[in-house]
């Protein structure tokens, strides 16, 4: 395959400016079918490891060269969505992509109109809705596609992929997953979506899984539920566990502390949305190597936190962040402190009801290195300022979009902790932020001084 450009025999002289391509000179090129296709002399293996070489953004475009670069190019995708379950049951995606490791199948199990013309999104996940698939706020189950038809597709994914390292699925059920858990002994990544407790009696066998993430209930989407029973049979069967993620989950202490005890490994955990029961924030004490703990939309940190003697804390814990959580209970607050109090990093970003008393309460970590603060609108600079200097081994700050925290009220001693940090990132408001933005332009002065008038 030859691509020629032919130059007009016309001498006239180019009117475009030096700095820009003579466009004159150039007539569009032509493709000769006659010319020898020179790549068919090159085996598949080394043409292969030629377009590997290539950049990725440039696989898409190569791959409508011919029917030959197409089916190259399927060898080099290892991670793909599907959005139609029909690609799967039809063995269309193992033709097309026999690599794959990084499989997504959660949009495809949701049988949506894709022409409607209205979209429900909750976080990441969008989905094409019509009135007549919502039910009570949640997806009707005609909407979803039948355990034994997912299950159908997993087996078939098993049988294709054993070299597959992630997955993602919807409504999956114990069946599927036990298929899964004997032809895929390389996978490492799972996440499901609308499953019940008893379905993960079908990971147990997943030797090497590593990172989990649960979607039980979520709003507009799933009304299932994951409970103690549930966690219990995920802590029994997937050991090696190093980072769980728990979305829209039940439970109590009793799940918490069965995690912590089999999941030894277990670096991360991270619940959203979550709706434990009062008393979950003891189980904590029981994750020995724990080092993330993440809070994500929790309407409640813990509805009865219990005795402040009986909660135990994480002594290998590094982080906790928070993120669009509710803080306004003092008790819970302080019980998730307490728990947490070696912890060394503390990010809390637009987090209702955070005013002085309740930040006032994080005093108790006393190790805390790093404090990111953002979109916590009620507290002030006093609140701020009590806290910080109770540390003594803080080495960064970062306050942003605090419009209640204003630079006009910092202290020559909280300027001198500014002075010795190794990095402080201040935006407090949009006030500030425009002023340090304008610093030097002579902008923001008042009319009188700033337009001046000219004389005659």
């Amino acid at each position: 395959m030859q691509l020629h450009f032919h130059r007009p025999l016309s001498s006239t002289p180019s009117t475009s400016p030096p700095s820009e391509p003579d466009l004159t000179s150039f007539q569009s090129f032509s493709f000769d079918p006659s010319a020898p296709d020179y790549t068919s002399l090159l085996s598949d293996e080394l043409l292969l490891n030629i377009l590997s070489k290539l950049p990725i953004s440039q696989h898409v475009s190569n791959s409508l060269v011919c029917k030959r670069w197409l089916h190259l190019h399927g060898r080099l995708v290892y991670s793909l969505k599907v959005a139609e379950w029909s690609f799967v049951t039809s063995g269309r995606v193992f033709t097309r992509f026999p690599n794959l490791t990084d499989l997504d199948l959660v949009r495809s199990c949701i049988q949506m109109p894709k022409s409607s013309g209205i979209i429900v999104t909750h976080k990441t996940m969008s989905v094409h809705v019509d009135t007549h698939f919502i039910l009570d706020g949640f997806l009707e189950e005609t909407a979803l596609l039948p355990s034994n038809a997912v299950d159908q597709g997993l087996r078939m994914i098993a049988g294709k992929y054993p070299n597959l390292q992630r997955l993602a699925a919807t409504g999956a059920s114990e069946e599927g997953l036990l298929r899964i858990a004997e032809e895929c002994p390389t996978l490492q990544e799972l996440e499901l979506h609308c499953c019940g407790d008893l379905a993960l009696r079908g990971i147990a066998g997943i030797k090497n899984l590593q990172v989990v993430k649960l979607m039980g209930f979520i709003g507009v989407f799933y009304n299932s539920t994951i409970s103690d029973i549930g966690l219990t049979l995920l802590a029994q069967g997937c050991r090696r566990l190093v980072k769980l993620e728990l979305c829209g989950c039940e439970g109590s202490y009793d799940g918490i502390k069965a995690i912590g005890q089999c999941c030894q490994m277990l670096e991360e955990l991270t619940l959203s949305e979550h709706r434990m029961d009062g008393g979950w924030l003891a189980g904590l004490s029981f994750c020995g190597n724990l080092k993330t703990l993440r809070l994500r939309s929790c309407k409640s940190i813990d509805k009865s936190p219990g005795a402040d003697e009986h909660l135990g804390s994480c002594l290998t814990l590094e982080e906790l962040h928070l993120q669009g959580c509710q803080i306004r209970d003092k008790q819970s607050v302080k019980a998730l402190f307490l728990v947490c109090e070696n912890v060394r990093d503390i990010v809390l970003h637009d987090c209702w009801g955070l005013e002085d008393d309740v930040f006032s309460l994080a005093s108790i970590c006393r190790r805390v290195k790093l404090l990111s603060l953002e979109g916590c609108s009620l507290l002030t600079i006093k609140g701020l300022e009590l806290v910080v200097l109770s540390w003594k081994e803080l080495q960064r700050l970062r306050v942003m979009s605090c419009n209640n925290i204003k630079d006009t009220e910092v202290t020559p001693e909280l300027a001198t902790l500014f002075s010795v940090l190794k990095e402080l990132i201040w935006r407090p408001d949009s006030r500030s932020l425009l002023s340090s933005n304008l610093a030097g332009t002579g902008m923001g002065r008042k009319g009188d001084r700033f337009f001046k008038r000219s004389k005659d």
